[in-house]
């Protein structure tokens, strides 16, 4: 039943939803028909599951590939590798600036090769997910786009999500900094994640994924900080009792792909290409939300205790973290651009607050 929900949540997402403000474009667009062997192929590669209704990025890419093959007139063909069949992000991402794989969906591991992103990654920045959009969505999404281009030569062709981290621990339920105060954290293989937990004085204990359960079972780490629908799909329920709603950052998912293939496309096929992959980003986000909702509630149902932090619990996690991040953050990422991230934010609130009065 959960899965025929879901579907049906996936297939109203895209007919009607683009990342930019909700409403389609009605630009029409008529395109000359042709045969099957002349299509391009348009190979797109992500790493994770291809089970459509538990993962975000393969609800995007088939989403992306169905309305291309639509719209296109049999002039592109997109096929959908997904489960790391053309290798990890890092390699998949390689080929895609080569010119050998002609696009994909990456995160973290886009910072590799475009710092800069790692602006989105600010603990604490964006305090809800309408707010993550709208800045990605709006001038400072736009700006950051801009810049991958120019730095890599590779094209984003839009901005989904991964979405927020929380806290989970075995032991007690972190409610403010203090908390953290001399626990073991499992983290990433990341100094702006290091220096975030340091920043809270925790201990930061960079561990490989997959040898996360096993470090929580055997008490090498007292808890970790992920995504729920990761903390869901492997169990980790079952190794750890509480989990703290906190949402330290957003991931952001990139949809790019190699910019010499996408100028030598058409006008008409550019726009479908690029309107295709802003719905199948929208798809992208809505899947994503709903997985977390599902994945929220059945980690109550798992025994796991839930904690939301108040406003005012937020911003002590806001101050311990910021800081220590960010005076690193400044050596990789140019100071204005995180001023300027930090500036789109306040503004993107303040204007919705304006909406409630």
């Amino acid at each position: 039943m959960k899965r025929v929900w879901l579907f049906s949540f996936l297939l109203i997402l895209t007919m009607g939803m683009v990342f930019a403000g909700g409403k389609a474009e009605s630009k029409k667009v008529e395109v000359q028909k042709a045969t099957a062997k002349g299509a391009l192929e348009l190979k797109l590669a992500h790493a994770d599951s291809t089970d459509i209704y538990i993962s975000r990025k393969h609800a995007q890419a088939v989403a992306f590939a169905e309305l291309v093959n639509a719209r296109a007139g049999g002039q592109i063909n997109v096929k959908v590798y997904g489960a790391g069949s053309l290798g990890a992000e890092r390699e998949y991402t390689e080929a895609i600036k080569a010119g050998t794989i002609e696009a994909g969906i990456a995160s973290g591991v886009v910072a590799n090769f475009f710092p800069s992103a790692m602006v989105t990654d600010i603990p604490y920045l964006f305090p809800s997910a309408e707010v993550a959009w709208k800045v990605l969505d709006g001038p400072f999404g736009k700006k950051l786009m801009d810049m991958f281009k120019k730095e890599t030569g590779m094209r984003a062709l839009g901005l989904a999500e991964v979405g927020f981290r929380h806290f989970t621990s075995a032991t007690k339920q972190i409610k403010t900094p203090d908390d953290l105060k001399g626990m073991k954290i499992r983290v990433m293989e990341t100094p702006l994640y290091i220096n975030m937990m340091k920043g809270l004085g925790a201990n930061p204990t960079p561990i490989a994924w997959t040898e996360v359960y096993t470090a929580m079972q055997t008490k090498v780490v007292d808890g970790h900080e992920n995504v729920i629908p990761s903390i869901m799909f492997a169990k980790l329920y079952e190794v750890q009792k509480y989990l703290t709603l906190d949402g330290h950052t957003y991931g952001v998912d990139w949809f790019i792909i190699n910019d010499n293939f996408f100028k030598k496309l058409s006008p008409e096929l550019q726009y479908i290409v690029l309107d295709s992959a802003r719905i199948s980003c929208g798809v992208g986000r809505g899947v994503n939300q709903m997985i977390t909702i599902m994945a929220t509630k059945e980690l109550q149902d798992k025994g796991m205790v839930l904690y939301t932090p108040t406003e005012k619990e937020i911003q002590m996690f806001k101050e311990a973290t910021q800081k220590p991040v960010l005076d690193w953050m400044k050596t990789k990422v140019d100071p204005a651009l995180i001023d300027e991230a930090m500036k789109a934010v306040d503004s993107v609130v303040n204007s919705l607050k304006s909406d409630l009065r």
